[in-house]
């Protein structure tokens, strides 16, 4: 199962391809996404993205996990959540949102097993 490609990028909207719900912040893994609802694990901008924010996508089998911290990069991504990916053998990229939905693409554009969490806001 192939990752799917992120269509489209706004201040508060993310749309996937091969998906009919527009989302705020969502997950992406190989063959689905869904909404990031941060609620779930009590996620804030600080301390920022939690292992347990990623449990989900870690568990589809994904060699490379793409995290968007937000179009102003106010989302953290504490060293423990990086720490947590690679003790799981598992590649991260944190950047500003627009670029990592730019790298998640490329690299399911090349096949990669890649997921992503992204936050298209602040």
């Amino acid at each position: 199962m192939s990752s799917p490609e992120i269509a489209s990028l706004s201040w508060g909207q993310m749309k996937v391809k091969g998906c009919s719900t527009t989302y705020k912040d969502c997950k992406v893994w190989p063959g689905g996404s869904r909404m990031w609802d941060w609620r779930e694990t009590g996620t804030n901008h600080s301390p920022g993205v939690q292992p347990a924010d990623l449990e989900e996508v870690v568990k589809k089998g994904v060699k490379t996990v793409v995290i968007g911290r937000g179009m102003s990069e106010a989302l953290q991504v504490p060293a423990s959540t990086v720490d947590y990916l690679k003790k799981n053998g598992i590649d991260v990229v944190v950047l500003q949102t627009e670029k990592a939905v730019a790298e998640y693409n490329a690299l399911a554009a090349q096949g990669v097993k890649v997921g992503g969490v992204f936050h298209s806001t602040c």
